[in-house]
């Protein structure tokens, strides 16, 4: 009898141990715990330390006071152009009003999934209106504040706080890339074959100009020449005649030994002539000196 008093007693204290221990929990400096009895919620626990609660119809759940960082994958966007952008984005929230929380998604998972739509969503919206150009211009600050005001106005209504959402990183698909480069390619050897061929055509302008310049100065040059060689022809003519007026039998002499320097120079080492040739008049009797014709 004795047993079973002892049995009972200890099952009894037991049993009151598990609901002591089970009635209390504790609340770390950086969570907020919302009681749930029965499943209603019935307390918002926002100060930390240890708690209370009724044990086997009281629930507790815990959520972080932390601003939590969500990345969403990478997906592929249609631009106003037609354009196609692959674009990951990350978001920045934090549970705000756990109690609303609870009563709209209760999990951080299905919060994850929740917010996982509403950006992508509203990306494709916003991203749908701007061409590529502004995507890549000073105005994508403005885009991307239109998507987290956006973004920010639907989840209020979550108990969610959104603090920031902001492009991951935002690029071409890798075939349009390819095709973008490969345009660029063919447009700058297209230009560079125009450069080299406008090039060409002003190296024939300048050949040809040059080629005028050069034979206008030949010409002129050419006509200077005969000009001057006629004019020194001419002085030398006046002056062989005055030579001729005043001593016609030097002048004579000095023309034959001009002659005989010509027709000696362009001769071979041995010149055979007859001796009574005229030619040689002037080595056998010598210049005539101090007559007059």
């Amino acid at each position: 009898m004795k047993s079973k008093v002892r049995i009972a007693i200890s099952t009894l204290a037991l049993i009151v141990l598990w609901n002591l221990g089970s009635s209390l929990y504790t609340v770390g400096e950086m969570q907020q715990a919302l009681v749930v009895r029965m499943g209603a919620p019935v307390d918002l626990i926002t100060t930390p330390g240890l708690k209370f609660k009724f044990p086997m119809i009281d629930t507790v759940s815990y959520y972080d006071t932390r601003l939590l960082t969500l990345a969403l994958p990478s997906e592929q966007v249609i631009l106003g152009d037609q354009k196609r952008l692959e674009v990951e984005t990350y978001v920045r929230f934090r549970i705000a009003e756990p109690l609303r929380f609870y009563q709209s998604l209760r999990t951080i998972d299905q919060a994850n999934a929740q917010l996982t739509q509403l950006v992508s969503s509203s990306l494709r919206r916003e991203l749908g209106q701007v061409m590529l150009k502004s995507l890549l211009s000073a105005e994508r600050p403005k885009i991307v504040d239109h998507i987290q005001k956006e973004v920010v106005e639907k989840a209020k209504s979550l108990g969610i706080e959104i603090t920031e959402v902001r492009f991951h990183r935002a690029d071409l698909p890798f075939e349009t890339s390819q095709a973008i480069y490969d345009r660029m390619k063919s447009e700058r050897q297209r230009e560079a074959k125009e450069l080299r061929a406008q090039g060409f055509e002003w190296a024939q302008q300048i050949q040809a100009k040059a080629d005028r310049e050069r034979a206008v100065l030949i010409s002129d040059a050419q006509r200077q020449s005969k000009i001057t060689h006629g004019e020194a022809d001419a002085k030398a003519n006046q002056i062989f005649a005055q030579a001729f007026g005043k001593d016609p039998q030097f002048y004579k002499f000095y023309r034959t030994q001009q002659t005989y320097r010509r027709a000696l120079a362009e001769s071979a080492p041995t010149l055979v002539l007859s001796p009574d040739t005229a030619f040689l008049k002037e080595f056998k009797t010598g210049p005539l000196v101090g007559t007059r014709p």
